[in-house]
């Protein structure tokens, strides 16, 4: 008893001595700062946190981002228990002790156990391996927190069994008002003492922390318990103190981690790009951490062979003899040298030519006969025997050192490896060499020993199968083209939250299912027995990721207010327009979407009824003729019935009240539609709506009805055209 009232006493003690930055850790999501991308409402994390559901994490980022605040706040959330391990301290030992505590717990108590485990990249391949056959039968759940990246840095098979977030530096405004609640937390920061600190001192603390929240607590901690009170009994904080405090931004970077790699990837890109000024940029940061200068020139030696190549050949050279000038200088001076290196990089003509080296080298493990052609091969040894060299023609025996002959295996010839681009040397030599390639080709003719059985022009497939198997997936074919012109050019964030209209089916929310997969996906349909559909469909996908679905805009309105989008777009049919709420829906989409909102819609609008196709098919047959008067106005009907022109002007109208900005394209598709007795019955049964546009106009519909189907059942077998009109609005929200 009286060891738990030290231990009391002792952690209380540590409390109140603890760092500020210790201190101001958030307790809950709502204190939580920043991570919007991953936290905010609606996202997949705060969805599982809030349910509880949280499987296993592994979370990555810089330091001082809330990677371990998400975890407490996890714990503070969860009804499982909530052990936690340091990878730096802990051991196999201490690992198989928290194993058997939570089999125990779950054999015992039925209680599941997460288990965090801090700088989890610290724990060696061994380690990592102990973990795993408890986390694989759900003995444990797991957390890690790593400020690496968890694709090198920790075991694959705990990478396939977890779920990665990557957490990001904090932005200004985060930090700044990070800043303003130490300043005025009286409980937990310095809302008990006199503290003023000047904008000038607090941009500066925010700039230079560089998104490290840890960072700039620390920095104000330093500041406020360093500077004396004034006579007033104030605290103040100005620029020159801040600048004592945190005199130096922290360059990240890991010679064998994520910063690493960044950093030499966005110079070569900045190279490939010729962008002389972050190429630059990049090139002072890895030097300022230290990078191995040997490294970038080699890094730079294979840019000149990759990105500039034969545009311009003396690329490789400039770098060769800028590294071995280094190599004689030294540092300080031979930054000179690297720099010029790779700014001749940056600013010289670019290719990528020489990539099609790996084209032949596909070919090379993919091609069954690479025989070479006789005339090539050697005749210093068996000519005599085997006629091996007989017919090669030499170039130099030739005007201009050149003569076209077969130098490719018969099996590739026509085959082009190399293609140069219109920059630089190659540029000059572009026009010359495409010519001699197609006097190889040419050439190629004359090799005449070859074996006659591979002079073969029949297909593979017979013409018949391929057009049945065309037939066959017709219908699948045209929805995956209308699914790919609805999201092509997409740009979408991993983190987006979609919102898919016209919902009949799950074909054209499958590209955001598969491109949101921390974000979120709601789906609106049109009525109660769709929605039980898609649900049952949704079924086989763990709840946390299923999207939700809805049926009108009461749903919609009653969706959490924080609960936004930032892509919303579906295909709408002739209903969805006509809908009486159209414009209060619009409304409260508008509402729930931010500037910058992304808008895709698809409208298809049928240019042909069962009449009108009917017509146009007597025509192809010249028996317009035979076309009875009745079966010309009905034709004329359907243009009025299938016209969505008022609608889809209503439709941008209220658009663009809403703020958004739009335009359209517009394409037309042709169609046949094989005559069936489901075809007939799909427009001409009960309660059909053509049925129904027939009886609305007050004429003989019966009559209608029977001429129109005796005409259909003649045509039975056939194939009537139809065409259809489909429009692509996108957009954004200003």
């Amino acid at each position: 008893m009286e060891q738990d009232l030290f231990s009391h006493h002792g952690e209380t003690v540590r409390r109140r001595q603890a760092p500020l930055a210790d201190r101001l850790r958030p307790r809950n999501l709502d204190e939580f700062v920043g991570q919007g991308a991953i936290l905010a409402e609606g996202r997949l994390l705060r969805r599982a946190i809030s349910a509880d559901r949280v499987g296993n994490l592994i979370l990555h980022g810089p330091p001082g981002v809330g990677k371990t605040t998400l975890a407490r706040i996890i714990a503070n959330h969860t009804k499982a228990h909530f052990s936690s391990l340091n990878a730096v301290l802990a051991g196999v030992k201490d690992l198989r002790s928290e194993v058997a505590d939570a089999s125990q717990r779950l054999d015992r108590h039925g209680l599941r156990t997460i288990l965090f485990i801090d700088e989890v990249h610290r724990f060696n391949s061994a380690q990592q391996d102990a973990l795993l056959p408890w986390v694989e039968n759900g003995t444990l759940t797991l957390i890690g927190a790593t400020t690496e990246n968890p694709f090198f840095e920790v075991n694959k098979a705990l990478v396939s069994r977890s779920r990665l977030f990557r957490l990001q530096s904090l932005a200004p405004e985060d930090l700044s008002r990070l800043l303003q609640t130490a300043l005025h937390d009286r409980e937990r920061g310095f809302g008990d003492r006199n503290v003023e600190i000047s904008h000038e001192a607090s941009a500066h603390l925010v700039d230079v922390a560089g998104g490290d929240a840890r960072s700039l607590l620390n920095a104000l901690e330093l500041a406020v318990e360093s500077t004396p009170e004034n006579q007033e009994g104030v605290i103040e904080i100005d620029l020159g103190i801040a600048e004592e405090s945190i005199q130096q931004r922290a360059v990240l970077y890991d010679k064998q981690g994520d910063a690493h790699f960044d950093t030499i990837s966005a110079f070569i890109k900045s190279l490939r790009g010729s962008d002389a000024d972050a190429a630059l940029f990049w090139l002072a940061r890895m030097v300022e951490a230290g990078e191995n200068p040997r490294f970038i020139f080699r890094r730079m030696l294979i840019s000149a062979g990759e990105d500039v190549g034969l545009a311009d050949p003396q690329a490789v050279v400039v770098v060769e003899a800028c590294a071995a000038a280094f190599e004689r200088i030294g540092l300080p001076e031979g930054l000179y040298p690297l720099a010029q290196a790779a700014l001749y990089l940056a600013c010289t003509d670019k290719s990528n030519s020489t990539s099609g080296m790996f084209e032949a080298l596909r070919h090379v493990r993919e091609t069954q006969r690479q025989d070479v052609p006789p005339h090539l091969r050697d005749a210093n040894r068996d000519g005599d025997a085997f006629g091996d060299g007989k017919g090669y023609r030499y170039p130099h025996a030739f005007r201009e050192h050149w003569v076209a002959q077969q130098y490719l295996p018969t099996a590739l010839q026509g085959e082009a490896f190399w293609s140069p681009s219109r920059q630089g040397w190659e540029g000059e030599r572009r026009e010359r060499m495409l010519e001699r390639r197609a006097a190889q080709l040419a050439a190629s003719a004359e090799a005449v020993d070859e074996h006659p059985l591979l002079v073969s022009s029949g297909p593979e497939q017979p013409e018949l199968e391929r057009w049945l198997q065309r037939q066959l997936s017709m219908d699948g074919e045209r929805l995956q083209e209308l699914r790919e012109k609805l999201w092509s050019d997409m740009s979408w964030q991993r983190t987006d939250r979609v919102l898919v209209l016209g919902g009949r089916s799950l074909l054209w929310s499958l590209d955001p299912l598969g491109a949101v997969a921390e974000g979120g996906l709601t789906i609106l349909c049109s009525s109660s027995k769709e929605q039980k559909r898609l649900e049952a469909q949704l079924q086989l996908l763990d709840p946390i990721n299923q999207p939700a679905v809805i049926t009108d805009v009461d749903e919609l309105e009653r969706l959490n207010p924080n609960h936004g989008f930032e892509v919303v777009g579906g295909r709408l049919n002739q209903e969805d327009l006509n809908n009486s709420d159209l414009e209060r829906f619009w409304s409260s989409v508008s509402s729930r979407s931010s500037s910058g909102t992304q808008l895709r819609l698809l409208l298809s609008e049928p240019q042909l009824g069962p009449a009108g196709g009917l017509l146009e098919l007597m025509m192809s047959d010249g028996q317009k003729r035979r076309a009875s008067a009745s079966l010309q106005q009905l034709a004329d009907q359907e243009s009025t019935w299938l016209s969505q022109k008022a609608q889809h002007r209503k439709l941008l109208d209220h658009l663009d009240r809403c703020g958004w900005v739009t335009h359209q394209s517009s394409w037309q598709e042709s169609l046949k539609l094989a005559v069936e007795p489901a075809l007939i019955e799909r427009w001409l049964g009960d309660d059909r709506p053509y049925r129904k546009a027939l009886e609305a106009t007050g004429a003989d519909s019966e009559t209608a009805v029977s001429d129109l189907r005796h005409e259909l059942r003649r045509q039975r077998g056939r194939h009537l055209p139809q065409s259809l009109r489909h429009w692509r609005i996108e957009g954004q929200l200003t």
